[in-house]
């Protein structure tokens, strides 16, 4: 259940730590401490001061009595330095306690990222439930257990109030096949916390790598040979029915068919050291652990999968039989590594498997191999055609496999391969736009605005940046408010990487957050909206296009303007005298002088001259809830700007039901249809979540009525990720004075949320 009254409207303050604290956490010095002379001095610089600050316990960092901080990794991403800590209470691991600090080049504390909602308190750290209990309830998660590889006590700080936990890791089959997985048992009262599980299961892409022959870094021992990296940690190609290193009396690997396991390794061993040479040029970090080390690959998995667990990476084979160690499989399942030492560990909440799919993508477009090899693209398991359906995942547009292209609250609940639709489409928008012009293919926003891409490379160091403020509360929500700290450490005094990174995540629904980074400074062009337009045949009209930010001055240029209206390039300003009656489209773009340009989309309605119809246009007062509530009338806690849901466009919306109880709500609005009209039309966005799991069943029901008449019925049945227009004729009501009316009706249990935004009664 999601209670609307528990959540906070957009602009309320949150508590301290309630999401994501970030922010200036040291006054400014009256003058700019000089950076250190070498990075070496630079990270101790940054060691010292952030442990000065922790010393002090600033109100953010959530800290009881009995709480104690342990300093871990000093990263460094160009001169911002990111210091992570892990807390402990009464000496026990606090799971979720982390947190971490952000530095500049000078050592100055500039943001921070805390995990922890609350401190802990006062809490009994002696178990009434046995080690042994705890065990046995742990391995009962698994089908099957192999082994436990560990349990001790800790302090479970995830949930709403910290508890006293044991922690045991036990390794099996659990119902997605291969596991390895750590179960919080409640000390106390021997009930499952949550759990967590290592090992991430991939689906990508098997484009065997080229041209050949490619170049294996490997290892000779006298006359033998072996798939082992000279220089990165650990990194081997192994055969998975042995765990033995492939080797051999020469260094010619393969024999091109991919159903050959060592044909399998080269293309696994090549991509992973592909992989720790984009990390390396582009993002600056020591191969995939972060200090100089990876882990084996072994391809042999009788799957139709491969997976990271933490300890090893397996492949498996498609369903022809064909091993799928290429460049999207291992680059995925090496980027869950990557994620798995940042701080925060693997990103929860459904992130997990698109932070993976961006280090595929990045290693994909880094490597840039020519056709037919894995040529740099945005789908996942394009060539594999691994399950004979194509593509796993594609970024550019997920709808097109049945995943979500925009955020919902629903997303965090989702199968993770499903949930990570809203973020490789942000991904996408933020390497590519929406409309990119290097033949990648165009991308279909949620709010209809349009996003100019920074690039591949720019967009996975925002990336690896927000990864490196990561905390063990990961979410979309703390995705969104690291990586725009990152995109304004990466390029300070200029907004324009901040601004695209903001776009992207507005043009996927994730939602603005309280506190969240602002930036000020060079901004990227923008052009705005200026609404849709009506007009009438011979009735002189203009309207002024709006541009800013880029560098001036700006050039205009329009498609799809109503016959008789004409642009001035130079000012921006549509006028004219329409001769034609019908609805356009209008496409407007702005230049710069600096060659960046910015699009906007709108409509232009042009009326008949005289006629029957006396009064065209839109008849609905207020109709995408943006200026309070009039002239709408609703029960309480129906219009407004409530955490949990968003705005189809603006930041308003009417929200009714979802409270998980019995419930009624209403939302209406007296409106006159003038006579003589041609066509009456009334349309609204609705989106609808629910917790209901039935196919079948109308538990809960929203029912849309225009004056005695209903108009249609939506229900729990009617669940869906995004936004969907609902449009009716409405042409019976033509020289009336009626009352649209919205009802939802909501059942004793499980909520279902109807909300409604952009509401339209054109009458032309």
């Amino acid at each position: 259940m999601r209670s609307k009254r528990q959540l906070l409207a957009v602009g309320a303050t949150l508590a301290v730590g309630a999401m994501v604290a970030l922010g200036v956490t040291t006054a400014k010095a009256a003058t700019t401490p000089a950076s250190p002379a070498s990075p070496e001095a630079a990270r101790a610089v940054a060691a010292h001061n952030a442990a000065s600050l922790v010393a002090s316990r600033p109100a953010y960092l959530m800290a009881s009595a009995n709480d104690a901080f342990v300093q871990g990794n000093i990263v460094s991403s160009g001169s911002t330095h990111y210091v992570s800590y892990e807390r402990t209470y009464s000496g026990l691991s606090v799971i979720g306690g982390d947190f971490v600090l952000v530095t500049n080049g000078a050592g100055q504390v500039i943001a921070n990222s805390v995990a922890q909602q609350k401190p802990i308190g006062t809490l009994a750290t002696s178990p009434t439930v046995t080690q042994a209990a705890a065990e046995a309830t742990a391995k009962g998660q698994l089908r099957s257990v192999s082994k436990t590889e560990g349990t001790r006590l800790v302090v479970d700080a995830l949930g709403a109030t910290a508890r006293l936990a044991w922690e045991s890791t036990v390794d099996g089959t659990g119902a997605d096949g291969i596991s390895r997985l750590s179960v919080y048992v409640d000390a106390l009262t021997g009930k499952v916390l949550g759990t967590k599980e290592h090992v991430l299961h991939g689906s990508g892409t098997a484009a065997w790598s080229g041209p050949n022959p490619v170049t294996l870094n490997t290892t000779q021992s006298g006359s033998t040979f072996s798939m082992k990296d000279p220089t990165v940690t650990n990194l081997s190609c192994q055969d998975a029915a042995n765990n033995t290193t492939f080797s051999g009396p020469d260094d010619n690997w393969g024999n091109g068919n991919a159903t050959n396991r060592e044909t399998g390794c080269v293309d696994a061993l090549f991509t992973a050291q592909t992989e720790v040479k984009m990390l390396s040029q582009w993002l600056g970090r020591n191969a995939m652990d972060g200090n100089g080390g990876a882990w084996p690959i072994r391809v042999g998995l009788n799957q139709v999968n491969a997976f990271y667990d933490g300890t090893q990476v397996q492949v498996g084979h498609n369903n022809a039989g064909q091993w799928i160690g290429s460049m999207d499989v291992v680059a995925h399942e090496m980027g869950h590594g990557v994620d798995d030492h940042t701080p925060g560990g693997i990103s929860g909440a459904g992130t997990q498997e698109f932070v993976a799919d961006t280090f595929g993508a990045a290693t994909e477009w880094f490597a840039n191999e020519p056709s037919p090899f894995d040529v740099p693209d945005f789908t996942v398991g394009e060539q594999v055609n691994l399950v004979g359906q194509g593509p796993i995942r594609v970024m550019f547009n997920p709808s097109q496999v049945g995943d979500p292209n925009c955020f919902s609250s629903s997303i965090p609940g989702m199968e993770v391969h499903a949930a990570a639709g809203p973020g490789d489409h942000w991904f996408y928008l933020l390497a590519e736009g929406n409309h990119p012009t290097n033949g990648q293919p165009t991308s279909p926003t949620c709010n209809n605005s349009n996003v100019t891409g920074l690039g591949v490379k720019s967009a996975i160091q925002i990336m690896y940046n927000a990864m490196l403020m990561k905390t063990s509360g990961s979410s979309y929500l703390r995705y969104r408010v690291w990586t725009l700290q990152a995109a304004k450490n990466l390029t300070p005094g200029n907004c324009t990487a901040f601004n695209t990174t903001k776009a992207a995540w507005d043009a996927v629904s994730v939602p603005a957050q309280a506190g969240e980074p602002t930036c000020s400074g060079g901004t990227a062009l923008a052009l705005a909206n200026p609404g849709n337009q009506t007009g009438t045949v011979g009735t002189a009209t203009s309207v002024s296009l709006s541009a800013s930010g880029g560098t001036p001055p700006y050039t205009f240029s329009a498609t799809g303007l109503p016959a008789g209206l004409s642009l001035n390039t130079s000012t921006g300003v549509i006028s004219g005298t329409p001769t034609t009656a019908g609805t356009s489209t209008v496409n407007a773009t702005v230049h710069d002088n600096a060659g960046a340009t910015a699009s906007t989309t709108f409509s232009w309605t042009v009326n008949p001259q005289g006629g029957g119809c006396s009064s065209p246009g839109q008849k609905l007062g207020n109709p995408g809830f943006e200026s309070g509530s009039a002239p709408w009338t609703a029960t309480a806690n129906v219009i407004g700007a409530f955490a949990g849901q968003t705005a189809h466009s603006g930041t308003r919306f009417a929200w009714l039901d979802g409270y998980g109880t019995t419930h009624t709500d209403t939302l209406s609005q007296s409106v006159t249809l003038p006579a003589g009209c041609t066509s009456y039309t009334l349309s609204f966005w609705l989106h609808i979540d629910s917790a209901e799991t039935t196919t079948t069943t109308q538990f809960d029901k929203l029912t849309v009525k225009l004056g005695s008449t209903t108009l249609a019925t939506f229900s729990n049945l009617n669940k869906a990720s995004g936004y969907v227009q609902r449009t009716f004729n409405v042409s019976a009501f033509a020289g009336q004075t009626v009352t649209l009316l919205f009802t939802g009706t909501e059942d004793s249990s499980l909520q279902t949320s109807f909300v409604v935004d952009d509401t339209a009664l054109n009458v032309s």
